[in-house]
C-alpha cells in the first residue's frame, strides 16, 4: 500500500501507524527526539517502537551520520531533531 498513488490510499487509523525511533545508547539527540516520539504517538494512540543502531548492521549503514531518524511506516520521516508539530500533521493527515 506504501507505494499506491495517493488517490487510492486510504488514510490509515492512528492504530494502524508505526513510528521507529532509530537511535543509539548515550546519545542525547535520540532522548530529545524520543521524548517528542512517546509525546504525540501517546497522545494519538499511535504504536511505536525503537531500534539501536549499534544491534543492526544494516540500520549502521544506512543512518549511522543521521541518527536520531524517525521512520513513519517505514519511511524516513525525519533525522537529527523531531518537530512534535510536524510528526503529529504526518500521523493525523
Amino acid at each position: 500500500m506504501a507505494d499506491m498513488s495517493p488517490l487510492f490510499r486510504r488514510k490509515a487509523a492512528p492504530h494502524e501507524r508505526l513510528v521507529t525511533l532509530v537511535r543509539k545508547p548515550g546519545c542525547h539527540l535520540c532522548d530529545d527526539a524520543q521524548a517528542v516520539v512517546e509525546k504525540v504517538c501517546g497522545e494519538l494512540g499511535v504504536p511505536w517502537e525503537h531500534k539501536d543502531i549499534t544491534e543492526d548492521p544494516r540500520l549502521h549503514d544506512q543512518y549511522w551520520e543521521q541518527i536520531p531518524v524517525v521512520l513513519v511506516d517505514g519511511r524516513q520521516h525525519t533525522f537529527w531533531r523531531v518537530d512534535e508539530a510536524r510528526l503529529r500533521k504526518e500521523l493525523t493527515d
